[in-house]
């Protein structure tokens, strides 16, 4: 009989670090975790029954890869371009939206490069765009005015 009672008695204390353990893996609330073992521990199985029906389905850890998964997939689709037009996702080295054909890029006429519209230079290969020139010295400041021609000049 003594040996029963020990077995009950084990099997009462593990249940009870079970659910101090378990609580702790699931809030930082203090005074949840210290009503969930004092339920089991006045309640015994009947008690452990309840906390498992009112017990947090996801534990600490379960939450926050959730959170960063969910942190991350929010990233990822704020990351994608769309198109200026029509908003459809576009990639990187689109010339045209296939959606509504509107122009997003243009082939530099130096290297072949694509180059956003509206850069005056390729940041590739230095090539002015729209032009056929080439920048021969990126070194040398602009000049702060255009000399005037000689026709206007007089």
């Amino acid at each position: 009989m003594a040996l029963i009672g020990t077995y009950f008695a084990a099997l009462w204390f593990c249940i009870i670090v079970w659910t101090f353990r378990d609580i702790q893996k699931r809030t930082r609330d203090v005074l949840v975790q210290i009503l969930a073992t004092l339920l089991v521990l006045l309640f015994n199985v009947p008690g452990l029954m309840l906390y498992l029906i009112l017990r947090p389905p996801e534990t600490l850890s379960d939450t926050y890869a959730r959170s960063l998964s969910e942190e991350t997939l929010l990233r990822e689709l704020s990351q994608r371009e769309v198109c200026p037009n029509c908003q459809n996702k576009i990639e990187q080295d689109f010339r045209v939206c296939p959606v509504c054909r509107t122009p997003l890029k243009e082939p530099c006429p130096g290297c072949g490069k694509l180059a956003q519209l509206g850069w005056n230079v390729c940041p590739y290969c230095a090539h002015l765009l729209g032009t056929e020139q080439h920048i021969e010295a990126l070194s040398v400041e602009r000049p702060s005015a255009v000399p005037l021609r000689e026709s206007q000049a007089s």
